[in-house]
């Protein structure tokens, strides 16, 4: 692959790192999986998802588009959001989340 063209369809692409879906696992048996597409000394880009179920996590600084599936994203202070989509969400390092997910989740994240 070139430099320049990073995933030629990242709704398709296969992710291969097989993790645990969080620090603490919720609900379920949730599994997450990664590709990384780019790594830089200032951030990186890649893909990330999460079959159903629920885990906490603590977060980086990050910056994600919703690419497939359904859940959502709750943070401590009592914010929640719907995850779909096209919903562009910006998450800050330290902050604890807890994502349920419904329909297997999988995001474009860049991180900061």
């Amino acid at each position: 692959m070139s430099h320049r063209l990073l995933s030629p369809d990242v709704r398709t692409a296969a992710l291969s790192e097989d993790l645990p879906a969080g620090d603490v696992v919720v609900d379920g048996e949730p599994r997450a999986r990664l590709a990384e597409l780019l790594d830089t000394e200032h951030g990186g880009i890649g893909l990330w998802e999460m079959t159903a179920g629920v885990a906490e996590d603590t977060e980086t600084d990050e910056l994600f588009l919703v690419l497939e599936g359904s859940g959502t994203v709750s943070f401590e202070d009592g914010e929640s959001i719907r995850l779909e989509p096209g919903v562009l969400v910006r998450l800050t390092r330290g902050e604890r989340a807890t994502w349920s997910v419904q329909d297997q989740l999988r995001k474009l994240y860049v991180s900061l």
